[in-house]
């Protein structure tokens, strides 16, 4: 169903006043300049700045410079029934006397025919009028109309520069792909900044095609952009969850064989502190060639009743526009408990989580990692909220092994130099976060002699060194019994 015929609706529908949280200003007026003309009903435009012009035919000349009250009143005595589409209205929604003279003329509705059309990013609407008013959404451009928008922005570069753009057919759909979510004047622009650049569509171009839109989805500082996603080459051991994401790379980024698949969900992570869920969640990013986006929770929460949820849902919001991603929740149990001493904050928190988990249809992967399962409820970790629930353990001596080697590679170390079979054994129960600072200090040590670090320095290291498995044994031991009959291991 069209935008057109969705507004003809509404406008048909005898609704005094429409709410429309929109930045696309030219497209809506588009719209409803459109219906008015097949309605036979005058259309008005209200800005702060230029005042009040009807719009739906040329009479520039009748343009009107009035204020906010001087406007309602106008509306409120106009018998005409027009359609009046107000223009950043919503900072003058917190005065009273605007707010009576909008119920005025909702009430006055059946005789004048009057429609106010509130257009702004944001509207919050006072709870007089909320039975007179209902919500309209101006959709997105889909697949179609982003492949127009890249097509005609190849166009305008070839007839500046008198030669065709060059692409190929997978660059080309990567960055509709990745335009997806914004708006056409947006879509428009980023794929203007692709193209005019060099005259080409590459894999290069999507980094500061994915910035970029992040850029301009972003609100506050609720959903951030990781720039720095890992590989899995970067991580020592997990067998197990490299094998299972490889397995689904090809459904979540579209490629259907012969028997159609469900789009792969998301996974949850458990594990000991330290133990590379982190550096998982990064490397699933990097493993699917899509954005990184973190949630963090810390910043998620307000004060104020109600503004908790709505920055989830926004946030949740901005990750659908930026779809294909992986949506990393680190430390979920932190933002989400079944307590009741936050005024049910965090359990309406996990309704909208829960909520969005099971409705979405974007193409959002969901990473989650927690330390703590006791904090966990059991409406999230029950089968079917995510596809899998692995356990991220302490390393096996083979993967310690494959540890040592990657961080001392990454600092420039020769691995032949040094004995990793006894490094190995002697850093069983070190989690790999803990094994990496033993190659820290370690190189901090060497540099303070001046001597070049060998083995002999790392066992040092590892000696005067006491990990987490033995400074908390008991809540170690018990988090590993309890994952061993509930999750996967990793690896």
């Amino acid at each position: 169903m069209s935008e057109g015929h969705d507004l003809e609706l509404l406008l048909k529908s005898h609704l005094p006043l429409i709410i429309v949280e929109s930045r696309e200003e030219t497209r809506l007026l588009q719209l409803l300049t459109a219906q008015a003309v097949k309605q036979y009903r005058p259309l008005y435009r209200w800005s702060i700045t230029d005042g009040l012009q009807r719009i739906d035919i040329d009479l520039a000349a009748a343009q009107m410079r009035v204020a906010p009250e001087e406007l309602l009143w106008q509306i409120r005595r106009s018998p005409d029934g027009g359609i009046y589409i107000l223009c950043d209205f919503h900072p003058y929604l917190d005065e009273p006397l605007h707010v009576r003279l909008l119920k005025d003329i909702a009430l006055a509705h059946a005789q004048s025919g009057n429609t106010v059309i509130l257009l702004s990013h944001r509207i919050e609407l006072p709870a007089e009028l909320t039975g007179f008013a209902a919500a309209a959404q101006l959709t997105l451009p889909g697949q179609g109309e982003l492949e127009k928008i890249v097509r005609e922005t190849a166009h305008e570069w070839r007839r500046k520069h008198k030669k065709p753009v060059v692409t190929d057919n997978e660059s080309f759909r990567l960055l509709v792909q990745n335009l997806g979510g914004l708006t056409e004047d947006d879509a428009r622009r980023l794929a203007r900044t692709a193209i005019f650049d060099d005259g080409t569509i590459d894999a290069a171009d999507l980094p500061a095609v994915i910035k970029a839109k992040h850029a301009l989805l972003r609100g506050d500082a609720v959903l951030s952009f990781e720039f720095d996603t890992a590989r899995f080459t970067d991580v020592g051991g997990l067998s197990k969850l490299k094998e299972w994401l490889s397995q689904r790379k090809p459904i979540f980024r579209g490629e259907q064989g012969t028997t159609p698949l469900d789009p792969p969900k998301g996974l949850l992570l458990l594990g000991v502190q330290g133990s590379g869920k982190s550096l998982a969640a990064k490397a699933t990013a990097g493993m699917f060639d899509v954005p990184l986006l973190r949630l963090d929770f810390a910043t998620l929460y307000n004060k104020f009743h109600g503004e908790t949820e709505r920055n989830l849902r926004e946030a949740l919001k901005s990750a659908e526009a930026m779809a294909p991603c992986v949506l990393w929740i680190d430390e979920i149990e932190k933002g989400i408990s079944t307590g009741s001493n936050d005024g049910g904050t965090s359990l309406r928190v996990l309704g909208t989580l829960l909520t969005w988990m099971s409705e979405r249809k974007a193409a959002v992967f969901l990473v989650a990692t927690a330390n703590d399962i006791e904090r966990l409820p059991a409406e999230l970790v029950r089968k079917g909220r995510f596809d899998e629930i692995f356990f991220v353990d302490l390393p096996r001596k083979a993967v310690r092994e494959e540890i040592f080697t990657i961080h001392l590679r990454k600092r420039g170390l020769n691995v032949e130099e040094f004995d990793l079979e006894l490094l190995a054994t002697q850093s069983e129960g070190f989690s790999g976060a803990e094994i990496e600072q033993a190659v820290v200090s370690a190189l901090y040590a060497c540099h303070a002699s001046g001597q070049p670090l060998q083995t002999t320095q790392l066992l040092k290291e590892l000696l005067i060194t006491r990990p987490l498995s033995v400074v908390m044994e008991e809540k170690v031991d018990y988090l590993r019994s309890w994952a061993a009959a509930r999750t996967v291991p990793s690896d």
